[in-house]
C-alpha cells in the first residue's frame, strides 16, 4: 500500500529528533572533512570486506506516537493479578514525590558514573545515604553502594568467603536449602566455574560439615524466621564466613544478622520503594565488617575534604579494580545499580524509622490476621515462625485453591512439594486479606479484625528475642525531609548537584551517553509493565513475552546472531554468561581442556575479570604502534596454545577507537585453532546497520543496552548486557530454575536472578529500535562516526591523535594524547578532565586504555552546535596550557592545577589569575554557569580516612 506523504514524515519524526544534526549541520560536517556523503564516509572508514552486503531485516521507523500504541497493546496482553507470590519480589509504593522527581527525571537518571565526583555530589550524598541506610538495618560495619541483584550478590558473597576464610583447606560452601531458588541457581553457577563443592541442607545444620562459608536466609522462602546466633557461633568455631540473606523490610523489625555475628549481610532492596518490574532492575545491598574491606565486591562511596578542605564525596574503593589488576581481580562488576539504589534511599529517608516501622509493623500484623485466620479454619502453617510469609500444607487442596486463585485474579506462591505460600507487602489492604482468606479456605464469611489482630499481637510469631531493640537510622538525613515540600526540595537540591546529558554532552569514550528518549521511558512506569512478577503464570505475561522475543529477535538480527538472551543483567554479566556458553560448548565436545583465553592488551578490565572467574587462563595478545591486535603475535600465541585455546576475547572497534583491517582474519586463526570468538560489544555503536560480530565471524557478543540502546546509565547503573551466539553455542545460554526457559538447555544454569534479567526496562529499547527502525539505525551509526570524525579532526589540529585507521579517520571515538604536554608543562590529563568542569562539560574516558590521555565519544544524538562547544572548550584549554608553558601562568598555581572552581572561591578570592578567567573562561558563560559544587577532592586524604556511612549530625548541619 502507498503511504502518503503526512504518513512518510510522520514515520521519519523520530529519526530526526534523535540525530542531532540536521540536515544542514550534516552537509557542513561533511564538507569540513572533505566528503560528498555520508555514504563515501563509510567506504573511507570501514573495511569492505565487513560491511553488511544488505540492509537489516527489521522493521521501517514509526513514528512516536504509532510506536506507543504499538507497545500499548503488548502492555494490554499482560494480566496484572495481584501477586504475594513474594520470593525477593514484592508490591511496594513509590511514592509519587519519588515516582515523578527521580524515576521519571533525566536530571536522575541520564547521569553517568561518579567517576568525576566535583560535579556528581547529589547523587554520592544519596548513594552514602543508601550505604547508611544498609549499614543500619544490617547491623553491619561497611555497606557498598549496591551490586546488581539479590542471587549475584550472594554469588559475590560465597567468592568473598573463600578469600577470606581462615578455613583455607575447605573447598566445600553451604547453602541453605530453604533460600530462594533462584540465588541457589546463580550459587550453583558460579560455584560450578569456580570449582567449589556445594552442601545444602537445614540452616541449623550447616555447622556439621567442614565448610569455608554459609549461606543462609533470614527470613527463609517459607517464610520461617530464626535466630541464627548459635548457627554462627557454631560456623565461627569451624573458621567458616557466614554470609546472611535478608528480607530489607523485616530488618525493621528484627533483630540484626549483624548483632548475631554475620560476616556478610546482603539482600534486594526492592521493596523499599522500586517497581517490582518483571525482576529487574533492582539493588542488591551488601555489607559486611570493617576487616573484610579490600575483600568486598562493588563500589563504595567515601568522604574525602576538598582543596577548600569541606566535605565532599567520591568513589572510595571499587572493583573498578580490574583495569589495574585485570585477571587478578576478585569480581568482574564494574557497576551497581545506582538509581535504584538511590530510590530505595530516598524511600527511606521519606518514611524516616518511624514511618518504615509502621509499614513493617502493619505488613506483620496483616499476615498474623490471616495466619490465626486459616488456623481457626483448620489449615496447618508449615512455618512455625514468620515476619510477612506463610506457607500452608496444601496437598488435599491445592488444585481448588489454586482455581479459586486465579478466578480472583491472585497469584500464589506454588512449591513442588504441594505447599502454597504467599507473602504480605506493603501495598496490601484489609480487603485483600478477605480475599486470601476466601480463596485458601473457600469461606466467604466475613473476618473479625479486631479479635484476630488482639490475637496475632499475643502470639509469638518468632523467637524470643528476635524483635529489633537497636535503633535505626537516626542520621538526621532519615529524620528531616517527611513532609512532600521538605522531600521535593531535597531531591532537587541534590539533582542541582550533578551534571547531566539535561546540561551537557557527556563524550565519554566507550561508554556511547546518547540521548534517552522521552517516549522511549513512558512505558517502563505503566503498571501493566511496572507491576508483573518475575515468576507471574506465563499466561500472564504474554506481552512481555512478545516484546522480549521480538527484542531479542531484532537483536539477533543486528548483530549477525542466530539467537540472543537478555537474562544477563550487566555488561559484566553478559561477559560471564558469554564465556560460559564457550565453556560448555567446549565440554560437549569432550574438549574440558580447553581453557587459555586470548585478550588483547587494549581490551577491557572486565575481559580478563570474566575469564578469571570462569576459570580460564589469560594469555595477553600485543598491540602494535597502530593500536590494533598485533597479527602475528596473534598467530603465534594461538599456535603455541591450539591444543588448550578455548577463546579470543576482542572489542571491535578496537578499544583504540579504529576498525581493524584484520579481524576476519583473526577470527579465522582462531577458529583454525579450534577456539571461539568473544567480540565485546562495548563498540556496537559503530556497527548497527554497517556491519555486524556475526559477520566479522565472531561467535559470542555481548551488548550494552545501556549504551547502543539508549537504556539511560542511571548514574552508575541500570544496565543491560544480553548475549547473541550462533546457532552452536545456543544450546548453552543461561536458564532458570524457577521459570524454565525453552530456547536452550534444559539444565544450564542462571546468572542472573531473574529468568529475564532487568526485565522492567527492556521496553526502553524496544522501543529505541522501534521508532528508528533500519533506516534510523542505520544513518545513527553513519551519523556517530561523522560527528566523532568532525571532531577529531577540529581537535587534531590541536592536539595529538593517538590511533587512526584507514584514511586516517577513527570510528565512533577517538583517542586524544595528553602525554606530551604534561612531560613539557607538567599539565595532567586530571587537571585537564577538572578543568572541564568550569567550561560546563563532564570529561572524557581519562586514561582508558592508555594512560595519559582522554577518550572521546560524541554520540549521534549531539548537535553540531554543543560539538562546537566542546572543541571551543578543548581549545581554549590548549590556549590555558600554552600560558602555562610560557611561564604567563605559574606552574603550580593556575585555572587548570586548581580547576574545578566553585562559588565558595568567589567569596575569597586569592588567586593570580581573575574571576573571569577561572570561573568564566569563554564568553557566554555568564548567562548559562552549571557550578561544580566540589572544588578538586584530595584522594589520598580519603583513601587514608576511610569513612564510607554519612558524615556526623554536626558535619550534617
Amino acid at each position: 500500500m502507498n503511504k502518503t506523504l503526512h504518513e512518510l514524515s510522520n514515520q521519519q519524526e523520530f529519526i530526526q529528533r534523535h540525530v542531532g544534526p540536521d540536515v544542514n549541520e550534516t552537509q557542513q560536517m561533511l564538507e569540513y572533512l572533505g566528503l560528498s556523503s555520508l555514504d563515501e564516509l563509510l567506504e573511507q572508514t570501514v573495511p569492505n570486506k565487513i560491511r553488511l552486503p544488505e540492509e537489516l531485516n527489521i522493521p521501517s521507523a514509526r513514528s512516536e506516537q504509532s510506536a506507543l500504541d504499538d507497545i500499548a497493546q503488548y502492555a494490554k496482553m499482560n494480566k496484572v493479578f495481584r501477586s504475594y507470590i513474594g520470593m525477593g519480589y514484592h508490591h511496594t509504593k513509590t511514592p509519587t514525590v519519588i515516582l515523578r522527581n527521580v524515576l521519571e527525571n533525566p536530571g536522575w537518571y541520564t547521569a553517568y558514573t561518579p567517576y568525576q565526583p566535583e560535579i556528581a555530589q547529589g547523587r554520592l550524598e544519596a548513594i552514602i545515604t543508601y550505604q547508611q541506610m544498609s549499614i543500619d538495618l544490617t547491623g553491619m560495619e561497611l555497606a557498598s553502594a549496591s551490586l546488581l541483584d539479590e542471587a549475584t550478590a550472594a554469588a559475590e558473597a560465597m567468592a568473598m568467603a573463600k578469600r577470606v576464610s581462615k578455613n583455607k583447606k575447605s573447598n566445600q560452601f553451604f547453602v541453605d536449602e530453604n533460600a530462594f531458588p533462584q540465588t541457589i541457581d546463580v550459587i550453583k553457577t558460579r560455584a560450578e566455574h569456580y570449582g567449589f563443592e556445594l552442601i545444602f541442607g537445614n540452616a541449623k545444620d550447616a555447622a556439621e560439615h567442614d565448610v569455608f562459608g554459609a549461606y543462609v536466609q533470614y527470613t527463609d522462602r517459607t517464610g520461617e524466621v530464626i535466630d541464627l546466633q548459635a548457627v554462627i557461633e557454631a560456623l565461627h568455631e569451624k573458621k567458616a564466613i557466614v554470609s546472611v540473606g535478608a528480607d530489607i523490610m523485616s530488618l525493621v523489625m528484627l533483630k540484626s544478622p549483624g548483632e548475631m555475628g554475620a560476616d556478610i549481610v546482603l539482600g534486594s532492596s526492592q521493596r523499599f520503594g522500586v517497581p517490582v518490574g518483571f525482576g529487574g532492575p533492582h539493588a542488591a545491598f551488601f555489607a559486611t565488617r570493617e576487616k573484610f574491606k579490600r575483600a568486598m565486591p562493588g563500589r563504595i562511596i567515601g568522604v574525602s575534604i576538598d582543596t577548600n578542605e569541606r566535605s565532599a564525596y567520591r568513589m572510595a574503593m571499587q572493583t573498578r579494580e580490574q583495569h589495574i589488576r585485570r585477571e587478578k581481580a576478585t569480581s568482574n562488576i564494574c557497576t551497581a545499580q545506582v538509581l535504584l539504589a538511590n530510590i530505595a534511599a530516598f524511600y527511606a529517608v521519606y518514611h524516616g524509622p518511624e514511618g518504615l516501622k509502621q509499614i513493617a509493623y502493619r505488613i506483620h500484623r496483616l499476615a498474623g490476621i490471616l495466619a490465626h485466620a486459616l488456623q481457626d479454619k483448620g489449615i496447618k502453617l508449615v512455618n512455625q515462625t514468620y515476619f510477612d510469609t506463610l506457607t500452608i500444607d496444601a496437598v488435599d487442596q491445592r488444585d481448588e485453591i489454586i482455581a479459586r486463585a486465579t478466578e480472583a485474579e491472585i497469584n500464589l506462591r506454588i512449591d513442588n512439594n504441594g505447599q502454597l505460600g504467599l507473602s504480605i507487602d506493603e501495598a496490601t489492604t484489609e480487603q485483600e486479606i478477605q480475599a486470601l482468606y476466601q480463596v485458601l479456605t473457600g469461606d466467604d464469611s466475613a473476618l473479625d479484625f479486631g479479635d484476630l489482630d488482639q490475637r496475632a499481637q499475643a502470639h509469638e510469631s518468632f523467637e524470643k528475642g528476635l524483635l529489633r531493640e537497636t535503633e535505626i537510622l537516626q542520621h538526621p538525613v532519615f529524620n528531616t525531609h517527611h513532609s512532600e515540600t521538605e522531600m521535593l526540595r531535597f531531591l532537587k537540591k541534590l539533582e542541582n548537584k550533578d551534571l547531566s546529558l539535561t546540561h551537557a554532552m557527556i563524550a565519554l569514550g566507550s561508554c556511547t551517553m546518547k540521548l534517552n528518549a522521552t517516549s522511549e521511558m513512558l512505558p517502563i512506569t505503566w503498571k501493566e509493565f511496572a507491576s508483573i512478577h518475575p515468576f507471574a503464570p506465563a499466561d500472564q505475561t504474554q506481552g512481555y513475552q512478545k516484546l522480549i522475543e521480538q527484542l531479542e529477535g531484532w537483536l539477533a538480527e543486528i548483530t549477525g546472531y542466530d539467537a540472543v538472551t537478555v537474562q544477563p543483567n550487566s555488561g559484566a554479566q553478559g561477559e560471564y554468561a558469554g564465556l560460559l556458553a564457550i565453556k560448555k560448548y567446549h565440554e560437549s565436545l569432550g574438549q574440558d581442556h580447553r581453557n587459555i583465553c586470548l585478550i588483547p592488551s587494549s581490551a577491557h578490565g572486565t575481559n580478563p575479570a570474566s575469564a578469571q572467574m570462569a576459570n580460564m587462563k589469560v594469555m595477553i595478545v600485543n598491540c602494535d604502534e597502530q593500536g590494533n591486535v598485533d597479527y602475528e603475535d596473534l598467530k603465534a600465541k594461538a599456535e603455541q596454545v591450539s591444543e588448550n585455546l578455548s577463546c579470543l576475547m576482542i572489542t571491535y572497534p578496537s578499544t583504540h577507537g579504529v576498525y581493524e583491517e584484520h579481524i576476519k582474519d583473526i577470527c579465522d586463526v582462531i577458529h583454525q585453532h579450534g577456539g571461539q570468538v568473544y567480540m565485546d560489544g562495548a563498540n556496537m555503536n559503530a556497527q548497527v546497520g554497517i556491519t555486524s560480530p556475526g559477520l566479522m565471524g565472531s561467535d559470542v557478543s555481548h551488548l550494552n543496552l545501556h549504551k547502543t540502546f539508549a537504556i539511560p546509565h542511571g548514574g552508575g547503573g541500570p544496565g543491560v548486557g544480553p548475549i547473541g551466539v550462533k546457532a552452536h553455542l545456543k544450546p548453552f545460554l543461561p536458564n532458570h530454575s524457577v521459570r524454565k526457559l525453552t530456547s536452550t538447555g534444559e539444565n544450564n544454569g542462571a546468572v542472573s536472578a531473574a529468568p529475564f534479567g532487568s526485565g522492567g526496562i527492556l521496553p526502553i529499547s524496544w522501543m529505541y529500535v522501534a521508532m528508528l527502525g533500519k533506516e534510523g539505525l542505520t544513518h545513527s551509526t553513519k551519523m556517530a562516526l561523522l560527528n566523532a570524525n568532525y571532531l577529531t579532526t577540529k581537535l587534531s589540529e590541536h592536539y595529538p591523535i593517538l590511533y587512526t585507521g584507514r584514511n586516517n579517520k577513527v570510528a565512533h571515538e577517538c583517542i586524544v594524547d595528553l602525554r606530551p604536554l604534561k612531560a613539557e608543562t607538567g599539565i595532567t590529563e586530571v587537571d585537564i578532565a577538572k578543568r572541564l568542569m568550569d567550561y560546563g562539560f563532564h570529561a572524557p574516558t581519562m586514561s582508558f586504555p592508555v594512560a595519559g590521555t582522554l577518550m572521546i565519544e560524541p554520540t549521534e544524538s549531539e548537535p553540531l552546535c554543543e560539538i562546537e562547544r566542546f572543541a571551543t572548550a578543548m581549545i581554549s584549554i590548549k590556549q590555558e596550557i600554552e600560558k602555562v608553558r610560557s611561564g604567563e601562568w605559574q606552574a603550580d598555581n593556575n585555572p587548570l592545577t586548581n580547576a574545578p572552581h566553585t562559588q565558595v572561591d568567589l567569596l575569597d578570592w586569592n588567586k593570580p589569575y581573575s574571576i573571569k578567567e577561572g570561573v568564566y573562561p569563554v564568553d557566554g558563560q555568564e548567562n548559562n554557569k552549571f557550578w561544580p559544587t566540589a572544588n578538586r577532592i584530595d584522594d589520598v586524604y580519603g583513601d587514608r580516612n576511610l569513612m564510607c556511612a554519612c558524615p556526623s549530625p554536626e558535619d550534617y548541619r
